[in-house]
């Protein structure tokens, strides 16, 4: 990308894309921002003109990851009915496999960078987690659980698949059942949790 590849007024946007290449290049973030500049095709003192350092364009690089989770999210949620188990058990294999197949911005989401406001759901896309939590409780009113508190449920819920992810990006399963689908298990983890809250009402 140089300079002429972007119009006035979308360097920031032109750096953020940057920087997003250059780790994934890397395979983490180390990432200084003036290799972003270059690679914008921008002097080293213009990021600052958008980003104080380092951190605030790292912040941004951060957003745009959960901004991706979020349109996954919702193009997986509009493929079921809401209300039905498929849809809830979608959205979990979607979160594994969007987070698993970006591991060198694992840390960038739920490490160092994550410390923003995660109920901040017009500026950061962390709405992707609310899209479940709906969709969650679309399904308890669906079964009428009238004493399931959705939020409690979809917590729950993501503690499973957020597990079976971060195993995945550490090798675990490699070491404990390399022959393991975890795509699968994650399905088969999250109908035995459900069968369990139906069955307790």
């Amino acid at each position: 990308m140089s300079q002429s590849n972007y119009h006035h007024g979308d360097l920031r946007n032109a750096l953020i894309v940057a920087a997003v290449e250059l780790i994934q290049e890397k395979g983490s973030a180390d990432v200084a921002i003036s290799e972003a500049a270059k690679r914008a095709g921008v002097s080293a003192a213009a990021p600052y003109r958008h980003f104080r350092d380092k951190s605030a364009l790292l912040e941004a690089v951060a957003e745009l990851c959960y901004y991706g989770l979020s349109v996954e999210a919702l193009a997986t949620r509009d493929q079921y009915e809401m209300g039905t188990r498929e849809c809830v058990v979608a959205l979990g294999k979607t979160y594994v496999t969007y987070v698993t197949q970006r591991p060198e911005f694992y840390n960038m989401m739920w490490g160092d960078f994550a410390a923003m406001d995660p109920t901040v759901t017009d500026r950061d896309g962390r709405r992707g987690f609310f899209v479940f939590v709906e969709a969650v409780d679309a399904w308890c009113q669906a079964h009428k659980l009238r004493h399931t508190e959705p939020l409690d449920l979809a917590l729950k819920l993501w503690a499973l698949a957020h597990g079976l992810a971060v195993l995945e990006l550490n090798g675990q399963f490699e070491y404990f059942m390399p022959e393991a689908d975890r795509i699968q298990m994650l399905a088969s983890s999250t109908n035995a949790f459900l069968d369990g809250v139906e069955k307790a009402g």
